[in-house]
């Protein structure tokens, strides 16, 4: 991955944890990394437990930065996240967010979804 990509994915994290946090959710941490991938935020809202996928693009030439979270990526964050679960020895609800960040206009636009993969989760 290109310096310029990773200063990217890096800015679109700081922006969405500071969203997240301005919301009320608490950061528990960032870049969560196992063998099967990494969990970009792990973080609380309230009393539930919300793994957070944050997707950032610099332009429109692939689509708005939402609509990355594919099939298989959400297959592989719910994996990461049961893991996440089982090792900490967690319990409660969970939910998965996805924090999209599009830079194709003058400042950022960050937009949050809430519970992104519903009932496919």
């Amino acid at each position: 991955m290109s310096q310029a990509r990773q200063l990217l994915g890096k800015t679109g994290e700081d922006l969405a944890c500071r969203e997240l946090e301005r919301r009320g959710y608490e950061i528990l941490a960032r870049r969560y990394r196992r063998r099967g991938g990494e969990l970009d935020v792990i973080a609380r809202d309230g009393d539930t437990l919300v793994f957070v996928e944050v997707k950032t693009r610099a332009g429109l030439a692939f689509g708005h930065a939402a609509e990355a979270v594919s099939v298989v990526k959400r297959r592989r964050i719910v994996r990461l996240a049961q893991e996440f679960i089982v090792c900490h020895r967690l319990t409660g609800p969970c939910r998965f967010d996805v924090v999209a960040i599009d830079f194709h206009r003058e400042r950022p636009s960050v937009s949050v979804y809430q519970d992104a993969f519903g009932a496919t989760a």
